[in-house]
């Protein structure tokens, strides 16, 4: 769990920005969940566990774990932005049933390559990309939906 909170401390030491136990908090309620979650899903968990930490400090913390490439934006359902942690795991990209909301998350090497050759092509130095296909999962087909 170290290599997370050092990043943290490491960012906001760059930036002149005090490192908190609500920060820090925060982080480890991310780091310790395995599925896309909101603002909401977070305050929540953090509730659970006896952590009195505002929707605010959430709403303002996940700009720093963004751009401290600890976390990552997926995807916005319902009117709310669904996150993921994203350091220590493989580049993916995100499948998403329209009827169920199921998610299935998949790695495809040739957006690797398109970005390689886009890249070299173009001059760019790409940072990455992000992509999500939306469909009807084969669930949800056989029920007509």
């Amino acid at each position: 769990m170290g290599s997370e909170l050092e990043i943290l401390r490491e960012y906001l030491a760059r930036r002149n920005m005090r490192y908190t136990p609500e920060r820090e908090a925060i982080v480890r309620e991310i780091f310790a969940r395995h599925d896309h979650f909101s603002v909401d899903d977070l305050y929540l968990g953090l509730r659970k566990k006896r952590r009195r930490i505002s929707r605010a400090s959430i709403y303002r913390t996940l700009p720093l774990l963004l751009n401290a490439g600890l976390v990552g934006q997926v995807f916005q359902e319902g009117g709310q932005t669904l996150y993921e942690h994203t350091y220590g795991h493989e580049h993916h990209c995100h499948l998403r049933c329209q009827e169920c909301g199921q998610v299935v998350e998949f790695a495809e090497p040739a957006l690797m390559e398109v970005e390689a050759r886009l890249a070299k092509e173009l001059g760019y130095r790409v940072d990455g990309h992000k992509l999500e296909v939306s469909g009807t999962c084969p669930n949800c087909q056989s029920k007509g939906r």
